[in-house]
C-alpha cells in the first residue's frame, strides 16, 4: 500500500461511537435485537435484546424476555432473564421478576425485586512465586 493510500484509509476511518437507540412509548417490538449501541426502552419489548452498551428501561417501559447488556438501569417493569456484565441499577419504582445475573447490584428502597439473583465471579490476578500472573475466580454468590 502506498503512503497516499494509507493516508486516505486513515482519513476515512471514523472513531467508533456508541449509538443511542430508543423504543418510544406507544411502541411495541416483538423479536430479537442485537446491537453494539445503547438502548432506552419507554415502550414494550417482547423478546430478546443483546447489546454491548447500556440498557435503560424507563418508568413506562415494559420488557418481557431476555436482556444481555454491559450496564442496565431499570425504572419500569422487567420479566424474564437479565444478564448484566457490570452494574444493574434498580430504581425505587421498578418491578423485576425472573432470573438475574449481575456483576454488581444497586437496588433503591421501594423497588419490587422478585427474582433469583446470581453475582458473577470476580476474576482477580494472582502473582505466583515464579513471577507469572494467573487468574483466579472468586466464589459465586446466589440469593433467592
Amino acid at each position: 500500500m502506498s503512503e497516499k493510500q494509507k493516508e486516505e484509509t486513515s482519513k476515512n476511518k471514523k472513531p467508533r461511537k456508541m449509538e443511542r437507540n430508543v423504543i418510544a412509548k406507544n411502541t411495541t417490538i416483538k423479536g430479537e435485537i442485537i446491537s453494539d449501541g445503547d438502548y432506552r426502552i419507554d415502550g414494550v419489548l417482547e423478546g430478546d435484546l443483546k447489546t454491548k452498551g447500556r440498557v435503560i428501561i424507563g418508568s413506562g417501559g415494559v420488557v418481557d424476555g431476555t436482556v444481555e447488556a454491559s450496564n442496565t438501569d431499570i425504572e419500569g417493569t422487567f420479566s424474564g432473564k437479565l444478564i448484566v456484565e457490570k452494574i444493574l441499577t434498580v430504581k425505587a419504582i421498578a418491578k423485576i421478576s425472573g432470573e438475574v445475573v449481575v456483576g454488581k447490584l444497586s437496588i433503591e428502597p421501594g423497588a419490587a425485586f422478585n427474582a433469583s439473583c446470581t453475582m458473577k465471579a470476580i476474576v482477580k490476578e494472582v502473582h505466583k512465586e515464579d513471577g507469572k500472573k494467573s487468574k483466579k475466580e472468586g466464589d459465586k454468590k446466589a440469593f433467592k
